[in-house]
């Protein structure tokens, strides 16, 4: 294992590329889906299972690990690994998206953004430079520079300068990060929807030789149309030798076009809050497990998959738990969730190294599209 940070290209199909990540905790497959584990948890998983269906890395985030349990507690106890048993890679988020949309009471400024905690009110400062220190602390193996993120739609001055001002917090976030063996600071490319301003940012970030770089301020209400126009106007700007990251994307749809378009890796809480909801993902679409005509159907979720949750577990048994707000069914929900997302990854990249991308692409929307048969009574 590499005691630096390196990505490597193994293939290309198209845009598609076929990747590898390699690092002193672990080596990363892109493309690559990340389970959120926003306060050093999976939500309703062991991090072991996650580990089982496939992940090589997950994603803490800074706003809530700073507030709960704190970045200096989770030092002392000897990182965020450590903490959770979690050995491989990590990335954390820089907390501006959090700050942004969870804070009740913020001021932002150049020296960075004032906010109220949304868990006691307590006010906080973060800097850029408090939020590498942060990240720091945690211990993470990828660090994300701070941010502000505009919700769309907004006035085009409003996205510029949120723009510009990312950039030059991003520039504070390199010197505070400073050389660290093993590990990447990203950059995040930011300009709403408007391409002059994404190829601006992605320019003058890719002038910084940063070791990856995300893709910010998407999947925030936009139509997809729009978030692929974007990866396609940003990604000819970030060099070909660097990671690619779609920050907060998505659905399955959005993660298999927005590979078509070059993009590398992936993180979202889509597969863990629907499952906590009662959505299942599988290779035939969306099942709303709560819809009464599984009440009696005993097939399971997926007679095919390797998960546990998927294959052995009937529908009408997943019905009940989660019409009786058992805690079982989020569990099972999410488990198969997050095994049909690391089943997609692990089907994407091996058809990209085939050269077969396309075809990929059109068979699993066919069979989404198709679903499937509807089950006879009791069967």
């Amino acid at each position: 294992m590499t005691e630096r940070f390196e990505f490597k290209l193994l293939a290309t199909d198209g845009k598609a590329r076929r990747g590898e990540v390699t690092m002193p905790r672990g080596t990363i497959r892109t493309p690559a889906f990340m389970p959120v584990g926003t306060v050093g948890t999976v939500k309703a998983m062991y991090l072991d299972q996650v580990r089982e269906l496939g992940a090589d890395i997950i994603l803490g985030n800074t706003y809530h690990l700073m507030l709960r349990p704190g970045a200096e507690r989770v030092a002392r106890l000897g990182g965020l690994h450590n903490l959770i048993r979690w050995p491989w890679p990590i990335l954390t988020d820089s907390g501006g998206f959090q700050v942004m949309s969870l804070s009740g009471l913020r001021k932002l400024d150049e020296k960075g953004v004032t906010f109220k905690s949304h868990v006691d009110g307590s006010l906080h400062h973060m800097s850029p430079e408090r939020s590498i220190e942060i990240q720091g602390l945690l211990d993470s193996d990828i660090q994300m520079q701070l941010d502000e993120c505009v919700r769309l739609p907004a006035e085009p001055k409003e996205i510029e300068r949120a723009m510009e001002m990312s950039y030059r917090w991003a520039e504070r976030c390199k010197v505070a990060f400073g050389d660290q063996p093993g590990k990447a600071m990203f950059g995040i490319v930011q300009g709403g929807d408007i391409p002059e301003l994404r190829v601006r940012s992605a320019q003058a970030l890719a002038a910084l030789d940063l070791k990856g770089y995300a893709i910010g301020g998407l999947a925030v209400g936009e139509p997809q149309a729009v978030m692929l126009d974007m990866i396609d106007t940003t990604c000819p700007h970030l060099p070909t030798d660097k990671p690619r990251y779609l920050m907060g994307v998505g659905t399955p749809d959005d993660i298999l076009k927005s590979v078509a378009h070059g993009i590398d890796m992936f993180d979202c809480v889509m597969p863990t809050r629907s499952g906590r909801h009662g959505l299942a993902f599988t290779r035939n679409g969306r099942i709303n497990i709560r819809n009464a005509r599984h009440a009696e159907d005993l097939r399971p979720l997926d007679e095919q998959s390797n998960c546990p949750a998927s294959r052995d577990y009937s529908r009408a048994y997943l019905h009940h738990l989660v019409r009786a707000n058992e805690s079982l069914g989020g569990m099972l929900l999410t488990w198969n969730n997050l095994a049909y997302y690391q089943d997609l990854m692990a089907g994407i990249r091996a058809a990209i190294e085939e050269g077969r991308y396309a075809d990929f692409m059109a068979e699993t929307q066919e069979a989404w599209a198709r679903g499937e048969a509807e089950a006879k009574s009791g069967a």
